[in-house]
């Protein structure tokens, strides 16, 4: 089974998902119950933060991991590790 940047803290991890999951459930009740649009969109915005704040700490926690275990490895792996993240950041900054 591979250990993963997050295994150590995944009831955390979890805990966090679960959250953000909740936000999505008030924003459907939100909708189903006519809340005023600035109202909905204020939960918009802060389920919007809190995903990415999940997102940072992810990928922090990618890099702290797998990339640094890569880099330490050295070889090929290494630069794929490096590119993967470059890739992941550029989509993270794009969205």
């Amino acid at each position: 089974m591979a250990v993963h940047g997050y295994t150590a803290n995944k009831d955390d991890v979890l805990k966090r998902l679960r959250r953000i999951e909740g936000q999505v459930r008030g924003l459907q009740r939100l909708v189903e119950e006519d809340t005023y649009c600035i109202d909905v969109l204020t939960q918009v915005s802060a389920t919007t933060k809190a995903l990415q704040s999940f997102a940072l700490t992810m990928m922090d926690d990618h890099l702290q991991s797998c990339v640094a275990d890569a880099i330490a490895q050295g070889g090929d792996q290494a630069q794929e590790k490096i590119a993967e993240a470059s890739q992941a950041i550029a989509r993270m900054v794009r969205s």
